[in-house]
């Protein structure tokens, strides 16, 4: 689903009341809109945010309208993790969760500088929970260097993220995925990675057809969540 122009206007004009996106639209926007337009992506683009808890990269993925794939656009560093590899189970266990999901909150005041919400936790996560357990939530890509279960850029790298979302936002990209993997999904890491943390295993296999989805079409798959886990139709 699209936004409307009037939406669309209405979001970026609304995050520009804040004095931090006003504030990052002013220190990165010049020299990323030279980037996006020496990219291709000066007239609008969409977004996908793809994270590797293993290797602590974020990756943004771009797109136009008119393309039918997805161009890698910028790489971050993680600067901190918390945890281990593996999904988030309960609230209080420290992990960053591991599955496909989609920003739903944009926060311009957050303790940690700013921040874009993950939509954990999903049916999936909600099954692997369990009945009597909560499953905490409140995951952000945010600013800072802490983390107890979220994704930690730095304030600097998170301004650019965040300037990048509102962009996305704004041209009419009403959902912006954000796929968590526990590592970059080729054989030789499930191999090693499965015998190290073979309690993942089976999970990790439903995480791996829509990784090859998009390591193969640079598109996302259409992941659904059935019975607890995860399908790639």
């Amino acid at each position: 689903m699209t936004l409307s122009a009037n939406a669309q206007n209405g979001f970026k004009q609304q995050q520009l009341k804040f004095e931090r996106v006003r504030t990052a639209y002013d220190l990165k926007w010049t020299s990323l809109e030279k980037d996006l337009q020496k990219a291709g992506f000066g007239n609008g683009f969409e977004m996908i945010i793809n994270a590797y808890k293993a290797e602590g990269k974020v990756e943004i993925w771009l797109k136009t309208a008119k393309q039918t794939s997805n161009t890698l656009f910028k790489t971050y560093n993680a600067c901190a993790k918390s945890g281990t590899l593996g999904p988030k189970v309960v609230e209080g266990d420290l992990q960053t969760p591991e599955g496909f999901y989609s920003i739903n909150v944009f926060n311009p005041m957050s303790l940690y500088h700013l921040s874009l919400g993950v939509d954990y936790p999903n049916a999936v996560d909600k099954a692997r929970t369990g009945k009597g357990r909560k499953t905490g939530g409140d995951i952000y890509i945010h600013g800072d260097c802490v983390t107890i279960g979220c994704i930690p850029l730095t304030d600097d790298k998170i301004r650019e993220v965040y300037v990048l979302a509102v962009e996305a936002r704004n041209n009419g990209q009403s959902n912006i995925p954000v796929n968590i993997f526990p590592f970059k999904m080729n054989a030789s890491n499930i191999s090693i990675f499965s015998k190290k943390y073979p309690q993942h295993a089976a999970f990790w296999n439903t995480l791996k057809p829509g990784f090859d989805y998009f390591e193969k079409n640079k598109m996302m798959a259409k992941v659904t969540q059935i019975g607890g886990k995860y399908a790639v139709r």
